[in-house]
């Protein structure tokens, strides 16, 4: 036997026989080419179906885990469709004369040598975007498929998993996976807890092929790996995936029962939505509202503005849906790693710290006026509040605000219905907010913390990168003493402050969360009922 031990991305536990994956490396031989153009057709051909392959894992991770985690995949589209890496392969193939294989091998050894030569970490972490295109081009020529793909359910072992392998996956088949790289934080980490594929990760170890067929077991409460388990230590394993079976059916009862502590104290738990399509499973987990419903997805994947008309349709079927029960939508938060053709936006240097978000809506008020009449007008077929993204000062708010009142004002003289007490917030998910929460508070009617922005900027850190996982702390004391001082704000002010991203669904610092006060969680659909579960066990008078 031989235990191993890593990250756990999933409190789960798997029983069944390992298969030891390996990526093959493509043997690419140069050849000459008579007709060069002939040869740049062909890799334009392979880049466009790479490109809407990469557009359909988007569609289904958006689905799954929400815009900010399937955007890894409109990366990957926006590097098949244009970019130096396609330019540097349609010159090496017109200058050279060579095969459309040989100049991705070879575009993507100069550009991982470029990558990894400099002192730019952001550079750096590029490395793997430009390797994963290159093997999504070569084999989409070769029509080879990317998974492993066995008859009988199996734990997967490798070295690494990418994004694009992920999503993929057959849950039917792979039972869960095990890799010596990655991070609980990456890409590849949250589209399988969102699917539900138990994992463990960064491992460091190598698995021998002698372990190919043996029986593994994934412990995910210990982030413990067994490959050919003691009789042992099986029994014992399989005892505890039976209570874990027993415990996600005591999960359903759930349902219906508020998230309150054991000593009273009452929290909301709402779920975030990406897509009109995650309205079932906001309903199926009992979610008590929409804390954060993200309203970009309807201006993506498309070259025209959506109508006015087209944005209440789904605003309206949101709130009618929820019955009663809150839903806050953000105003669109384009930009940065979500982009919108029909904004048609400069390059930008830094885009994450560039015009997104708020920014866009305050500069191209045109378009703002459009989603806030259409928000506005589906308020009066239910519970909606508004909130505002990106805020760094108190005049954002001001203007913001401004804009909104003039359309309701339009909406009064057309005699036009809609909710005239509806909630209006703002995204604490930048240092300068939390610094000047006790100033923002008094403008709006509430908060919600995002955790995953505040997280990366206030520690400057991608929280997806491999290369930078060592130095990304979510739980990090200058992140909590943000939240802690944006909470305690909020509660001078006499408003709600309530939080959204990665961190308020990590049942491990919920309770820190609740002694300081937040009031209502907003976290993935398939994270609503186990975060209830972990409030109900909590006694906050101890």
């Amino acid at each position: 036997m031989e235990k191993i031990t890593g990250k756990s991305i999933s409190g789960m536990v798997t029983i069944g026989p390992l298969r030891v994956f390996r990526h093959k490396e493509f043997s690419v031989e140069e050849s000459k080419v008579d007709r060069p153009e002939t040869e740049v057709a062909r890799f334009d051909s392979a880049r466009n179906t790479a490109s809407a392959k990469m557009n359909q894992f988007y569609q289904e991770a958006v689905s799954h885990v929400g815009l900010d985690n399937a955007s890894i995949f409109k990366v990957y589209q926006q590097m098949l469709t244009e970019s130096e890496f396609v330019d540097a392969v349609r010159s090496m193939i017109r200058s050279q004369s060579i095969n459309a294989e040989s100049a991705i091998s070879q575009a993507e050894k100069n550009f991982t040598q470029i990558y990894s030569s400099g002192t730019d970490v952001y550079m750096q972490a590029h490395v793997a975007d430009v390797q994963e295109i290159a093997r999504i081009l070569l084999r989409t020529l070769h029509q080879k498929k990317a998974m492993f793909a066995g008859d009988e359910p199996c734990i997967l072992y490798a070295d690494d998993l990418t994004p694009s392998e992920t999503i993929q996956m057959d849950t039917k088949k792979i039972l869960g996976f095990v890799t010596k790289e990655g991070t609980p934080t990456s890409h590849t980490a949250i589209l399988a807890r969102a699917l539900g594929v138990p994992a463990i990760v960064a491992t460091g170890t190598e698995v021998d092929d002698s372990f190919d067929g043996k029986t593994a077991v994934i412990d995910g409460f210990s982030g413990t790996v067994y490959l050919d388990p003691t009789p042992g230590i099986l029994a014992v394993m399989k005892e505890k995936q039976d209570q874990s079976i027993r415990l996600k059916e005591l999960m359903q009862q759930l349902k219906g029962l508020p998230s309150e502590t054991v000593d009273g104290h009452r929290v909301e738990v709402a779920a975030n939505v990406s897509s009109a399509s995650d309205l079932a499973a906001v309903l199926k987990n009992d979610a008590e509202g929409i804390g954060l419903f993200r309203s970009e997805f309807i201006y993506m994947g498309r070259d025209t503005l959506p109508s006015e008309e087209e944005q209440f349709n789904i605003y309206k079927l949101a709130i009618e849906t929820m019955a009663g029960k809150r839903v806050i939508i953000r105003t669109l938060d384009i930009g940065a790693d979500k982009e919108a053709s029909a904004f048609h936006l400069p390059k930008e240097e830094n885009p994450a710290l560039g015009m997104r978000a708020i920014r866009i809506c305050l500069k191209r008020p045109e378009i703002f006026k459009t989603q806030l009449r259409a928000i506005l007008r589906a308020s009066a077929f239910g519970k909606a509040a508004i909130m505002f993204p990106l805020i760094t000062s108190v005049w954002e708010v001001w203007k913001a605000r401004e804009i909104l009142d003039e359309v309701r004002m339009e909406l009064d003289k057309k005699g036009i219905a809609y909710d005239h007490h509806m909630e209006v917030g703002i995204m604490v998910e930048t240092p300068a907010a939390a610094l000047i929460s006790d100033k923002l508070a008094k403008e709006v009617d509430f908060f919600s913390i995002g955790t995953n922005d505040l997280s990366q900027y206030t520690l400057v850190v991608d929280r997806t990168s491999r290369v930078l996982s060592d130095f990304f702390n979510p739980h990090h004391p200058a992140v909590l003493k943000l939240i802690q001082m944006t909470v305690e704000n909020a509660h001078k002010a006499g408003i709600w402050v309530g939080m959204c991203g990665e961190l308020g669904s990590d049942l491990s610092i919920t309770e820190t969360f609740l002694r300081m006060g937040v009031d209502e969680f907003s976290v993935a659909p398939y994270s609503v009922l186990p975060l209830r579960k972990q409030i109900r066990s909590i006694d906050l008078s101890k």
